[in-house]
């Protein structure tokens, strides 16, 4: 049975700490591949700038293309309106059923899992895998594994805010990425 893990989020844009993430998880659990599955709509948080799924996806393909176990899944960005995890892994396992999927979740989100939309139905679905992120805490009653990431304080959020103020993303992002965003006049102000 192959072994996937699945990292979530809205990637805007990716950076190298979801790579690092990634494959730490994948490393650590003897995972075949790791899915980058980016959202169209998050439940939890409401998008504001004007950078389209498209520009997200093309950024995405950038990042990944070096690593031949990462992979892109565009299961959510191709339904309409919140993207819920268990509709989303519900359609993967109907599609995949020969596949064990992970779904690599930060320490903000393992503290928000007794709210996430059918809990207790995606815990006999899948198995989670949490990982450190500085200012959060990794205690749970819900039964996750857990990977031990080096701990980084970069966000997609904080890459936005130094491009508005025209401060450097160098090393943040990998250089395709830093190249498209420049190129494409993306998070500017």
């Amino acid at each position: 049975m192959e072994k996937v893990g699945i990292l979530g989020g809205t990637f805007n844009p990716p950076h190298i700490g979801h790579l690092i993430i990634a494959n730490e998880v994948m490393s650590s659990h003897g995972l075949d591949e790791i899915w980058f599955m980016p959202n169209h709509e998050p439940p939890h948080k409401k998008r504001s700038d004007n950078v389209s799924s498209g520009d997200r996806t093309k950024m995405l393909k950038l990042a990944l293309q070096s690593h031949p176990g990462f992979k892109l899944e565009l299961i959510e960005l191709e339904r309409d309106g919140p993207s819920f995890t268990y509709d989303t892994i519900r359609i993967l396992k109907e599609n995949y059923p020969q596949t064990q999927f992970y779904f690599i979740i930060g320490a903000d989100m393992v503290e928000y899992l007794p709210k996430w939309h059918n809990i207790d139905k995606l815990l006999k679905l899948i198995t989670f895998i949490g990982v450190r992120r500085p200012s959060y805490n990794l205690q749970t009653p819900y039964p996750i594994l857990y990977a031990d990431v080096p701990e980084m304080g970069i966000s997609s959020s904080m890459i936005r805010s130094r491009i508005k103020e025209g401060g450097t993303i160098r090393y943040l992002v990998p250089d395709a990425i830093r190249s498209f965003i420049k190129e494409n006049h993306l998070y500017e102000s």
